[in-house]
C-alpha cells in the first residue's frame, strides 16, 4: 500500500507539473513553424531593441512575399486548443499592409482563428458551431497596426470577450459571441502570414509570436515576455537563429519557449 501511495503521488505530481507547464509557458509559434531555420523568403534582421541591457541585441525575422510557412496544428498543440487564451506578438508590419498574420484551419478547411493586421484589425474566430457569424467578428476601429513601426500586440480571449492590448498602453475590449465550451479543431493546418486563397500576404519583421493557454498572459506580455530595452530578455527566449536546433525528427511534440 505504501509503495502504491508513492507511485500515485508521483503520477499526481507529474500531471500537476505538466498542467502548470502548459499554463505557464506559451507555445512559440515561430519556432513551431520552423521560422528560425530561415526558410525561403525569411532572413535574420535586427529586432525591436538594437541594444539591450545585460544581454545581446534583439533579432527578428524579415518575412517577404516569397515565404510560404505552414504546419499541421498538432505541431503547435498536441492536445486541445485552449478555450480561453492569449495571442501575443512583437511585430513591425510593412506600412500600408492589410493581411493576415496567422490563420488556423479545421480539418474541413474552415478558418477558425485569424488575426488580420492593418487598419481596423479584425480578430477572426469561429467555433465548432460556426459562431460568431462573420459580421460579428471583433473589429478594432481607429487602430492602424501597419504603419511601419514596431508594435507589441496582445489579444486576450476570455469567455465571450476579446481584449486588444496595444503597446503596453492602449486597451480595447470587444464582444466575442461564441458558444459555450467553444472549441478550435487542431486536426487541420496553421498558416503564417496569409490565409488560403488570399492574394495579400504578411510582409515585415517579426520577433515574437506566442500563444498562451490563459487569458492573463496578454496582460503580462510587456513585463514577462517582451520587456522594454532597458531590461534583459527572459533567458528562455531563443533570439538567435544561429543557435536554433531543428525539431523535425519530433514533429508531434509541443514546442514551447
Amino acid at each position: 500500500p505504501d509503495c502504491f501511495f508513492r507511485v500515485s503521488l508521483h503520477l499526481l505530481l507529474l500531471l500537476l507539473f505538466l498542467l502548470l507547464s502548459s499554463f505557464l509557458y506559451p507555445v512559440d509559434v515561430l519556432r513551431a513553424l520552423q521560422v528560425p531555420s530561415l526558410p525561403e523568403g525569411v532572413k535574420k534582421v535586427p529586432g525591436f531593441c538594437t541594444s539591450r541591457r545585460s544581454s545581446s541585441p534583439d533579432h527578428a525575422y524579415r518575412i517577404s512575399k516569397k515565404a510560404q510557412i505552414s504546419a499541421p496544428t498538432k505541431q503547435l498543440f498536441s492536445g486541445r486548443f485552449p478555450e480561453n487564451f492569449s495571442i501575443m506578438t512583437l511585430i513591425k508590419p510593412q506600412a500600408g499592409l492589410q493581411a493576415f498574420l496567422l490563420s488556423i484551419y479545421s480539418e474541413q478547411g474552415i478558418q477558425q482563428l485569424g488575426i488580420e493586421l492593418g487598419r481596423s484589425p479584425v480578430f477572426l474566430y469561429e467555433d465548432q458551431h460556426g459562431k460568431p457569424a462573420p459580421e460579428d467578428y471583433p473589429l478594432f476601429k481607429g487602430i492602424n497596426l501597419a504603419d511601419g513601426k514596431w508594435h507589441r500586440i496582445a489579444f486576450s480571449v476570455s469567455k465571450k470577450n476579446v481584449t486588444l492590448l496595444l503597446d503596453c498602453k492602449k486597451k480595447m475590449t470587444r464582444p466575442l459571441p461564441r458558444g459555450n465550451k467553444a472549441e478550435v479543431d487542431t486536426n487541420g493546418i496553421t498558416v503564417f502570414g496569409a490565409r488560403l486563397l488570399d492574394e495579400e500576404v504578411f510582409q515585415g519583421d517579426i520577433q515574437q509570436l506566442l500563444i498562451a493557454s490563459n487569458p492573463q498572459a496578454a496582460y503580462d506580455f510587456c513585463e514577462h515576455y517582451s520587456p522594454d530595452c532597458d531590461s534583459p530578455l527572459p533567458k528562455t527566449q531563443a533570439q538567435d537563429p544561429n543557435t536554433y536546433v531543428s525539431n523535425r525528427p519530433n514533429r508531434g511534440a509541443i514546442l514551447r519557449l
